[in-house]
């Protein structure tokens, strides 16, 4: 870490306003109070007091101007032992004569000053004066530097100084990302030794944007940016901007970015981008809000970097779509680095990563596991790992067993196991239901191999198969996409065809599969008649600042014949998934009877069910027959 300098003494005499108004207060109320004395004596006729006197019942007076008290030498029992009178306004020339004749000792009090009134009117004055050179002090000390924790803290913001970090994290803490990691590695490079790159006037770009789904490393990255270099670390959010008063978020950038400088070579990182950098002038919100304010000031910072500024500023967001043009021009964000989903290889290293302290039992197969968790992202991963840990230390085992780790995979993909008072049919036709997806799985060619098939319900499905796919697609092919319409309707086909009606429990099976059809039709150009035309509906959203409007460029005539296309191409897919269900009726149905006996088979249990011979022999698939001009027009009506 490279050494800061020393920061200059701060002259804040606002910080010693709290305890001088503390102790004036205190002084105050002790001295416009009055001090605790005895208990009052009780007054009697000034006759009265007279006759005690000459009585030799007072030992000792005390006169002050208009009162005289009294101190009985024996007083009755449970009687005060001091007495007072008030005197005559005139004056008594006996009283004086009758106390020296009867030996009383007496003693004389001044009259006492009044009490200052005045004080007590001053003092709140005093407060509210206090207090409004104490918050006018800290608002423009704070603007200027600030003190923390006052209004200074909230124009700077938390991330006016460096992050800490507990563990310096390098690149070797960033696992399944290797591309990323290639393209952020020169600027560690520039980090270090910039004046390598000013030699040749090269200038490394100082703005990197870095983009992909939640949960695949952008922070980590950014992190591992900072550690590898060994350069400071500033980290925030772009929600931290916005505050409610105006110019807050402008100041806290220009606060963040003139400490960066001070302590050059740094790093700066803004998550979540897109909450601050959207899109400016949709008409939507207006043009002078915060959050555009805010934005204009980044514009502003990032422009003002010279080839000399050892500062590197990253940025992470999942939404690029959204961003202004003007963070991405040459000059500012000009990098763009993408971070994947990772693929089966990268989440066996974020497995292993994640794994590493963990007592895994020798039979935890991480590549299996790795196979079983496509589309998992590496915060998916580590939390999988975690459910594993936490399933383990339930049942009081040392060691993380492949049930945990399964156990772990079921519930961050599904959800927990829910406890459903599920009558007999409904769960006959559940098993059916799933059975009727296991046997397509099995039989159609080009299908991803099946894991396992459950009908426990967890979350908010009631059962489901499982497939592990053997490769990692990037591209689609038709026979597959057709497949896996095949394989969506078997289920309701099943229940057509073994338990004579439907349910709604193929909602979401319809949903997936009417999706597939038509991106088939109208993205892909899958259709023979409609063709390679793109006959989608607008993706852009109006409140992200793309387009209000949302307009069809194709007419109402090709949208009736993309719903025919879509429809024909659902109803094909269902009446290949019934010839199946009908032609394998008998492994079905024993399929069918071991689940509702297990409610979980494996692999080996259903091709045990589905081929007992141990021959497997899929079933062909035919071309699809193509609807006639008629048989189209009636499916749309």
């Amino acid at each position: 870490m490279s050494d800061q300098p020393p920061k200059p003494p701060r002259n804040d005499i606002s910080r010693w306003i709290w305890p001088i108004l503390a102790i004036l207060l205190v002084i105050a109320v002790f001295v416009a109070s009055p001090q605790p004395r005895e208990a009052p004596p009780e007054t009697i006729p000034y006759s009265e007091l007279k006759a005690l006197i000459r009585t030799g019942a007072v030992e000792h007076v005390v006169l002050e101007a208009d009162t005289v008290t009294a101190r009985l030498a024996e007083p009755a029992p449970g009687a005060p032992d001091r007495v007072r009178a008030v005197a005559p306004a005139i004056g008594d020339p006996e009283l004086l004569p009758l106390l020296e004749a009867q030996g009383v000792e007496i003693e004389a009090v001044a009259t006492p000053e009044p009490s200052a009134p005045w004080l007590w009117l001053l003092l709140p004055w005093l407060i509210i004066i206090g207090l409004y050179v104490m918050l006018s002090r800290a608002f423009f000390a704070g603007a200027g530097g600030g003190m923390p924790g006052g209004m200074g803290g909230l124009l700077s913001g938390r991330f006016a100084k460096p992050a800490e970090q507990k563990r310096r994290i390098t690149f070797v803490d960033v696992a399944g990302q290797e591309e990323a990691k290639r393209e952020v590695s020169e600027l560690v490079d520039f980090l270090r030794e910039p004046e390598r790159f000013d030699r040749v006037g090269a200038e490394v770009p100082h703005g990197v944007l870095l983009m992909g789904p939640p949960g695949t490393g952008k922070t980590l990255l950014a992190r591992a940016l900072a550690g590898e270099a060994d350069v400071p670390f500033f980290s925030t959010s772009g929600s931290e901007f916005i505050e409610v008063y105006v110019g807050v978020g402008a100041s806290r950038v220009r606060k963040m970015f003139e400490e960066a400088r001070k302590q050059a070579p740094a790093v700066i990182f803004i998550d979540e981008l897109d909450s601050i950098g959207r899109t400016r002038g949709t008409g939507l919100g207006g043009g002078h809000d915060e959050r555009e304010q805010t934005l204009n000031q980044i514009l502003a910072e990032l422009d003002g970097f010279d080839g000399k500024a050892a500062i590197v500023v990253l940025a992470a967001t999942n939404r690029p779509d959204v961003l202004d043009p003007a963070l991405l021009r040459p000059g500012r964000f000009d990098r763009h680095v993408t971070l994947s989903l990772p693929d089966k290889s990268a989440r066996r290293a974020i497995l292993a990563l994640h794994a590493r302290n963990l007592p895994l039992a020798p039979a935890a197969d991480l590549d299996r596991l790795a196979a079983g968790t496509p589309g998992f992202s590496g915060a998916d991963l580590k939390n999988l790992l975690n459910e594993a840990a936490i399933a383990a230390a339930r049942r009081s085992a040392a060691e993380i067993a492949p049930a945990d780790l399964e156990e772990a995979r079921d519930r961050v993909m599904m959800g927990s196991v829910r406890t459903l008072a599920i009558q007999p049919d409904e769960r006959h036709r559940l098993a059916v239901h799933e059975a009727g997806h296991t046997a397509a799985a099995f039989h159609i060619p080009g299908v991803d191999p099946l894991y396992k098939v459950t009908i426990i319900p967890r979350g908010h499905a009631l059962g489901g198969t499982h497939m592990l796919p053997e490769i990692e697609r990037h591209t689609l092919p038709e026979d597959y996409l057709k497949a896996q319409l095949v394989t969506l309707l078997a289920g309701r086909a099943a229940e057509k065809v073994l338990v004579g009606t439907v349910s709604s429990g193929a909602d979401d099976d319809i949903r997936r599969a009417t999706d597939i059809a038509r991106s088939m039709v109208s993205r892909w150009g899958m259709d023979p008649e409609i063709g390679p035309v793109d006959l989608r509906e607008s993706d852009d959203h109006p409140f992200l600042g793309q387009r209000i409007a949302q307009p069809r460029s194709f007419s109402d005539a090709t949208a009736a014949r993309v719903d025919a296309a879509v429809i024909a191409l659902v109803h094909r897919a269902e009446a290949e998934a019934i010839a199946l269900i009908e032609t394998h009726r008998e492994a079905i149905a024993r399929l069918v009877t071991r689940l509702e006996a297990e409610e979980t088979l494996d692999a080996d249990t259903i091709r045990a069910c589905l081929a007992p011979t141990g021959s497997v022999t899929p079933l062909p698939v035919t071309p699809p027959r193509r609807l006639s001009a008629d048989e189209s027009q009636d499916i749309a009506q």
